[in-house]
């Protein structure tokens, strides 16, 4: 499993939104804050509205929120949001694509690790994150 520039950027940009939930920001803004090219930030923003993580508005007051509360989102929803379903191997997603996955010894380990990461990464959410982060800045502030 290789999470991808892409994939932390999205991070990012969900960690930004989860800090002010009921703000619309702009793209510009976020990239700014984050760090992030935005003409790259803007599709993550596609990918991550279609999967309902993050929501847009149109119009002169217009841009993106998180589509919910920061403590229901974690962080298997974006990375799967932006890189698809995790893999660690394919015959775990997909027995039929091996024909040992039956009798492979291996197989079931495969299966435990994914199980293991799945439920890890579903633990961390972007609530406890967004409070983190912001305990971190407010550090930063007072030491500048």
């Amino acid at each position: 499993m290789n999470i991808t520039r892409e994939t932390d950027y999205a991070v990012r940009c969900v960690l930004y939104l989860s800090m002010n939930p009921q703000t619309v920001t702009v793209v510009e803004d976020i990239a700014r804050e984050m760090e992030i090219p935005k003409s790259f930030l803007a599709k993550i923003l596609q990918k991550l509205v279609k999967a309902g993580i993050v929501k847009s508005s149109r119009g002169v007051k217009g841009g993106f929120r998180l589509g919910g509360e920061p403590s229901e989102v974690n962080l298997l929803t974006v990375i799967e949001a932006i890189q698809g379903p995790l893999c660690l191997n394919i015959c775990v997603l997909d027995s039929d694509s091996c024909s040992r996955s039956s009798f492979c010894s291996v197989h079931p380990v495969w299966v435990e690790i994914q199980r293991g990461i799945e439920n890890k990464l579903r633990h961390y959410t972007f609530g406890r994150f967004s409070k983190e982060e912001t305990t971190t800045r407010n550090r930063r502030s007072e030491t500048s």
